[in-house]
């Protein structure tokens, strides 16, 4: 499906357009490229942010797994 937009760029913009063929592609690859670069910034941050938050818990656990396993070696 496609879908006609009006839209306005910069005067500077359209000018580097001028010379690209089929402008309506171009600028939906674009804006593509654009919107999933966004979204991958924004899984990356959660990510980020989820291991930041069980980082403390499992360091926790590994003392705690750390602290049985010596106690079996003496």
């Amino acid at each position: 499906m496609v879908r006609r937009l009006n839209i306005t760029i910069p005067e500077d913009v359209a000018k580097r357009l001028d010379n690209i063929r089929n402008k309506s592609k171009f600028i939906s690859d674009a804006v593509r490229e654009k919107l999933e670069k966004s979204e991958k910034e924004k899984l990356e941050k959660l990510l980020e942010e989820g291991y930041k938050a069980v980082k403390e818990e499992d360091k926790k656990i590994n003392d705690e797994w750390e602290k049985i396993t010596l106690e079996r070696w003496k």
